[in-house]
């Protein structure tokens, strides 16, 4: 009663407040009209209904580029084990989200995306409409495959109000996919004609205004959902993907690395450089917490992976634990490894920490070191004995240098050739689809690779035993993750739909998660149609370690991966 009565007093407070500033308004109309007129246009804001299209789709391009590195470089690629952190690490190394991951940033991307399309058709140009679609396929793209059921059919219109709108239902993750594809169908058409009544220009901060490359990235984004949907619903997958193969002119891909969907740093601000760059972190910490993982490094290095040096440094200092030395030997020397002056630490078993620490579980690799996962004091590891969260470990790989220089050059990747002439060698040799050789475009995506990454010695790695083409799932995969360095949430749902690259898990349970949890705010404002969407996803029998039960857990099945006996 008490909270009804203050709502009374309030309202009548704001109703005597707009008499007197009616009556104030009025007062000076007369003498003032002009300047009343200038005073309340915001000179800092662009008025709706004159604002160009191409103004705001600069943003949606740049902050969708950030919200896809944000994850392929960061957590993400901590589940997938491309790094490890050693200060901070629970969200990386672990999955420990605190039950919450937030989508309301893609969903910002999303509305300002649908001004640009309500603009464009208001405007009659096709030329933004279409690339308008393709950039809303990529982000509700986006947020189906990392949380299932998500609103979609009545999201982004909360300004007609009503609950309908301000509380949308969620739409099953069939017919989110199934409205991406539809979406991306209608782009390539209207991207596919002759000529334009509009221009994208230097707005474009993809492609520059190159309306072809539009076309590929549609076609391209098509061919990575349609793969999605292989295990689930191969006839529509199949039948998805030929059609686009079978027609090169109507539907042209991504099949060169100069064509690859990214996105350039400027590097002048923290907010428009790497995530990781140093330049503006003076302390350095975004990027000097992040190590190589063990597990990649060994991948690479059992292949005698070149693009190792592109991704990680060598250590600082590398060990040496022999037991021909002094007892109570530990000392940094110079040597030479391989024609290269190094720093080496020397030490004799007894000098190893904690006492007793087996040699066979220190790593003595002169070049590579990656942290192992499940480490439950990571910057402790390889005999690095410095303070709590220090990450200054001199005996493990940093990621390269480069991540840390804000005008490296070095770009977030979105959708690449790799990607897509992988797609294509595993629906021609796993799934039979007609899709056109799928060892040459197996190697064709490791070249890609190689040359997005300006690293030579292409024709020497594929001669590898492990790399010559053996035409299995497991071989096309492990490759196409192994290219999806800083992607590693396309890595994520491949490993998902397939179970390779063979992973695992840490955490409180011994596997990989498989979605993000829903988020807090949407629990605590959308409850009932939060209820409904956690009632489809599959419980499995991991489901109830997460942090917010089995019911909204990341290792509880959405649609996409029910009844495929995938991943696990």
């Amino acid at each position: 009663m008490s909270h009804r009565l203050n709502l009374i007093t309030q309202m009548k407070r704001n109703k005597t407040i707009y008499k007197i500033g009616m009556a104030l308004m009025l007062s000076t109309a007369l003498s003032c009209t002009d300047q009343l007129i200038e005073m309340n246009q915001n000179p800092n804001g662009s008025d709706p209904s004159a604002a160009n299209p191409n103004m705001v789709l600069s943003t949606v391009l740049t902050e969708a580029g950030r919200a896809f590195v944000g994850l392929g470089y960061q957590d993400v690629a901590g589940v997938m084990q491309y790094t490890q952190k050693d200060g901070w690490i629970g969200g990386h190394n672990s999955y420990e989200w605190n039950g919450s991951n937030d989508w309301s940033g893609y969903y910002g991307i999303l509305r300002n995306n649908k001004f640009v399309y309500d603009k464009a058709v208001a405007l009659e140009q096709p030329l933004q409409q279409g690339v308008s679609l393709v950039m809303k396929s990529l982000l509700f793209g986006l947020i189906t495959d990392l949380w299932g059921d998500a609103p979609y059919s009545k999201a982004l219109q909360g300004e007609k109000g009503g609950p309908e709108f301000v509380f949308p239902a969620f739409d099953p993750q069939q017919q989110i996919y199934e409205g991406i594809l539809a979406d991306l169908e209608q782009a390539n058409t209207l991207l596919s004609a002759g000529s334009f009544n509009s221009t994208l220009g230097t707005y474009d901060v993809y492609f520059q205004g190159n309306v072809l490359k539009w076309r590929k990235f549609a076609n391209s984004l098509a061919l990575r959902y349609y793969m999605r949907l292989a295990e689930k619903l191969p006839a529509v997958a199949k039948a998805g993907v030929e059609k686009i193969v079978a027609d090169p002119t109507k539907y042209p891909i991504i099949l060169d690395a100069a064509d690859d969907v990214t996105l350039g740093f400027p590097g002048n601000s923290n907010a428009d450089s790497w995530p990781s760059n140093a330049t503006y972190d003076t302390d350095s910490t975004n990027y000097r917490r992040i190590k190589m993982c063990q597990t990649f490094v060994d991948a690479l290095l059992e292949r005698n992976d070149p693009r190792i040096g592109a991704w990680a440094n060598k250590v600082k200092i590398f060990l040496q634990v022999k037991a021909t030395l002094p007892a109570g030997t530990d000392r940094i020397a110079d040597t030479v490894v391989n024609g290269v002056a190094r720093k080496v630490r020397y030490m004799s078993p007894d000098k190893l920490v904690p006492s007793g620490t087996p040699v066979s579980s220190i790593n003595q690799h002169p070049d590579y070191v990656g942290l192992p996962i499940k480490l439950s004091i990571p910057y402790t590891y390889n005999q690095f004995g410095a303070g709590v969260q220090s990450a200054r470990n001199p005996h493990v790989s940093w990621v390269n240098s480069e991540f840390a220089n804000a005008k490296s050059g070095i770009k977030a990747r979105i959708l690449t050739a790799a990607e897509v002439n992988f797609i294509l060698a595993e629906a021609s040799s796993v799934y039979k689809w007609n899709a056109g050789a799928a060892e040459t475009h197996y190697y064709k995506g490791i070249e890609a690779s190689f040359k997005a990454w300006k690293v030579s010695n292409y024709a020497e790695y594929i001669k590898q035993p492990l790399v010559v083409f053996d035409g299995t799932q497991k071989q096309i995969i492990t490759q196409k993750w192994i290219s999806s360095w800083s992607m590693a949430t396309e890595a994520w749902m491949d490993w998902r739909r397939t179970g390779y690259p063979v992973l695992e898990g840490a955490g409180r349970a011994d596997v990989l998660p498989v979605r993000f949890y829903y988020p807090l705010a949407e629990r605590d404002q959308n409850a009932d149609n939060i209820g409904q969407a956690n009632a489809t996803l599959e419980k499995t029998q991991f489901s109830a370690l997460g942090d917010d039960g089995a019911a909204n857990s990341i290792w509880s099945k959405p649609w996409v991966i029910q009844g495929t006996k995938k991943p696990w």
